[in-house]
């Protein structure tokens, strides 16, 4: 994915990635113990490139770093300056952009708040993450819960329950899977939230048992301009063919309109795409620079 000589940066130093080493120690590659972000950086219709809400971004790598105790020995703006570094050093003009914090390998107990925290950014170009319209399995896998853990922080472990239900979903012939809650209640995605639309209205699940996401807080902002209001609430699976179409969110992911929910084979709703191609295209407006309204959400090197 990376070339020997991409520039990645490293605990305050942009180094070629060749030059990067990663204890097979490390605790959190065998624990799961640090938290990441994603982030997109996109370019304007005059040929500027920025970062998409990076403030926001690097906020919540700063809560989520704090829920698992990493304490990261940068300064938020010196986290933002390194992310516009890994974009204009490698001459990307669009990208998606990596941070990860992670404990090293002083310690290999349970417990890491003895071992030193490192941090790491790197970014690429990665293109359209889903496909046009998406087909969805509802996943036999719950999200999990907010009782076991800061199930709002981006923490690296809790990812391996989006690799089972992906996975799973994939192997049985769709695009993507979503996650019920434990209380039967519709969740999210593997790596997106999700709406739905009745009308002018978007239906979302509310928060504290999904991630905060950033595109999803974009969406709830932008599309009451178009006309629309939220309602974040419990959403139960025999309500999903009540809707008129469907969308996930998410950095990689962007807008993703969904054509289908299934579960077990069965088509639980088909939806109209029209709406939710509609409130895709004014997104990629916003971040192309087009909308006047929403520029102090581009981040732009300085």
């Amino acid at each position: 994915m990376l070339e020997k000589n991409h520039k990645v940066w490293l605990n305050g130093t942009l180094v070629p990635f060749s030059e990067t080493n990663l204890s097979p120690l490390t605790h959190t590659l065998h624990y799961g113990s640090g938290v990441f972000e994603g982030i997109r950086a996109y370019e304007t219709t005059d040929n500027k490139t920025h970062i998409f809400r990076l403030e926001e971004h690097v906020d919540r790598l700063f809560y989520s770093a704090e829920k698992i105790f990493l304490e990261i020995p940068y300064s938020k703006s010196e986290l933002m300056e390194a992310c516009h570094q890994a974009v204009t050093e490698n001459n990307l003009s669009e990208a998606y952009i990596r941070p990860i914090v992670y404990f090293d390998d002083s310690s290999m107990g349970i417990n890491p708040t003895k071992n030193s925290t490192h941090v790491f950014i790197a970014a690429w170009a990665w293109g359209q993450y889903l496909a046009d319209s998406v087909s969805v399995e509802v996943s036999d896998y719950r999200r999990i819960s907010e009782k076991s853990t800061i199930c709002d922080a981006k923490i690296s472990g809790h990812y391996v329950n989006s690799i089972l239900a992906t996975v799973q979903a994939k192997r049985n012939g769709y695009l993507e899977a979503l996650l019920l809650d434990h209380n039967d209640n519709i969740a999210e995605g593997p790596g997106e939230n999700i709406f739905f639309i009745k009308g002018k209205e978007l239906h979302t699940p509310k928060l504290g048992k999904i991630l905060a996401g950033i595109t999803r807080d974009s969406v709830i902002t932008f599309t009451s301009n178009m006309g629309y209001t939220t309602v974040e609430r419990d959403i139960t699976l025999d309500e999903v063919a009540d809707f008129d179409s469907a969308f996930f969110t998410g950095t990689a992911a962007e807008i993703s309109p969904i054509d289908k929910i299934d579960q077990k084979g069965k088509t639980l709703a088909e939806y109209d795409l029209t709406a939710a191609n509609e409130i895709k295209q004014t997104f990629f407006n916003i971040v192309c620079g087009q909308e006047e309204d929403y520029k102090d959400w581009l981040s732009f090197p300085s």
